[in-house]
């Protein structure tokens, strides 16, 4: 949906500069067209500050609600682009008047690809376009990616490598192809009770992320506790729960709230103390509740393979290690290494292709194709093959930096606007909105590239020869 709308904005956009662009050399627009141009961009701009406005509270947003609000958002941004269509050709008609004072090449090219709108604006108005949705592309990304490393939470140390989804009965199985695969490292492995329930509850206001773990924290044995602590010297009982917490606190005992089959049917959880211990962990990132595998069991509770643990201290993981082992386990489990927050980057191929049509827009159109009677002009003066080559250069460059420029107003305002909700979050407990860098320096780039390497690809093409009509020898420059 959001690939059919992006195509249509920029289809649309071209042909309803083509259907603005005046009859023959007439300098001005149709202004119906002018008028209803303007009456879209303002209803798409509108559309795209009400759902900026609707959604800048951080709080939570329904699931649909914000899909929908996105695809309003989206819309108002596709009305804006399409109005601006009649615009370019209107400003394009103004280049020649603006240009009057500058040398005969420049001066020449702004007023043939002002003359010739009914070729260049269409041109024009796709590079815009094209521009306009690489730059807003780039910003809603970078403000979406900042947001989600900022809620970002390990799932294990730096460099873990984390064998989940395991059944109990595969799980022998996959723990011999992890041994095979990685052989003379130590596996670590992760329980979970495999009936009734379990919980805990650590009375302790400093904190609030553990007061209350449900389902409870890691259960295994002594080198799970190591790897959670990254100390082999960390004091390990049986019959003591540890608290993993960077926190200076002091913890005695932690409740467990539990229910077995052994327990009376129908009646309330049973809740039973443990004595409890502190421990710094490993990572301050990666904070828990150690629970010895006996504890579980003496509650009457059976325990299950949850997932293997391969610590980072002991062996770290490379991304082909990974790859051999996936091949290996097929769909019996599921690999991960901790490497961290990982940026998306497919999005740099929808750029890259926007750029690449903003370029090829502004070269067809703005071009070799054209500008005959400009040519001429230069010939009769006796322009010379260096002059005609700045000539053919200008006239490019003039073309693709109107769309350029155009374009990344175009696609900041709708980038910023399309920041908000594209950001919301559909969490209970939302987290705040985090600033985000604007790619300034990647607009600036592709505003200033853009028309640059259009005209440098135009002046270094061959020079086509043009024959000056005898009638026309003695006309006026």
């Amino acid at each position: 949906m959001i690939l059919g709308i992006l195509a249509a904005c920029v289809i649309g956009s071209v042909g309803f500069t083509a259907r603005s662009v005046p009859e023959g050399r007439r300098p001005g627009v149709r202004r119906r067209h002018l008028a209803w141009g303007l009456v879209l961009s303002v209803i798409g701009f509108l559309v795209m500050a009400l759902t900026a406005w609707s959604t800048h509270e951080d709080q939570h947003y329904d699931d649909f609600g914000s899909a929908m609000t996105a695809l309003a958002a989206m819309m108002g941004g596709a009305l804006f682009l399409l109005g601006l269509g009649p615009v370019v050709s209107w400003l394009l008609g103004m280049l020649g008047r603006l240009t009057v004072r500058l040398p005969p090449p420049i001066r020449l090219a702004a007023r043939d690809v002002a003359g010739d709108r009914a070729r260049t604006a269409p041109a024009v108005a796709a590079t815009m376009a094209a521009t306009a949705l690489a730059i807003t592309i780039m910003i809603i990304v970078f403000a979406v990616t900042a947001q989600n490393r900022a809620g970002y939470h390990p799932q294990a140390r730096p460099g873990t490598l984390l064998v989940h989804g395991l059944s109990p009965d595969e799980a022998p199985v996959v723990h011999a192809a992890v041994q095979r695969e990685l052989p003379g490292v130590p596996i670590v492995q992760s329980d979970r009770q495999r009936n009734g329930h379990l919980s805990l509850e650590v009375e302790n206001a400093d904190l609030p992320d553990l007061e209350n773990v449900s389902p409870a924290g890691l259960i295994g044995d002594r080198a799970l506790l190591c790897y959670l602590t990254g100390d082999p010297s960390t004091p390990y009982a049986e019959n003591t729960v540890v608290v993993v917490t960077a926190q200076d606190v002091d913890i005695d005992t932690v409740t467990v709230i539990y229910d077995s089959e052994s327990s009376p049917k129908g009646g309330s959880l049973l809740e039973k103390s443990v004595p409890a211990t502190v421990a710094k962990p490993a990572d301050p990132d990666v904070e828990g509740v150690f629970i010895p595998a006996k504890v579980v069991r003496d509650l009457g509770l059976d325990l299950e393979p949850e997932q293997l643990i391969i610590d980072p201290s002991l062996h770290r993981t490379s991304a082909i290690e990974q790859a051999r082992l996936d091949r290996r386990l097929g769909d019996t489990a599921t690999t991960y290494v901790e490497r961290g927050f990982q940026a998306s980057t497919g999005w740099r191929m929808f750029v890259v292709a926007a750029v690449v049509v903003a370029f090829g827009c502004a070269f067809a159109g703005t071009g070799r194709a054209g500008g005959s009677r400009s040519r001429r002009v230069l010939l009769r003066v006796g322009g010379s093959t260096a002059i005609q080559r700045l000539f053919a250069a200008c006239r490019v460059g003039l073309g693709a930096a109107c769309g350029a420029v155009m374009g990344a107003a175009v696609g900041c305002t709708i980038g910023l606007l399309l920041a908000w909700p594209m950001t919301t979050s559909v969490d209970w407990d939302p987290m705040p909105r985090v600033g985000f860098d604007t790619p300034w320096l990647l607009i600036a780039a592709l505003v200033i590239g853009l028309p640059v390497l259009a005209a440098a690809l135009a002046g270094l093409l061959p020079v086509r020869t043009a024959r000056v009509a005898p009638s026309e020898s003695g006309g006026k420059g």
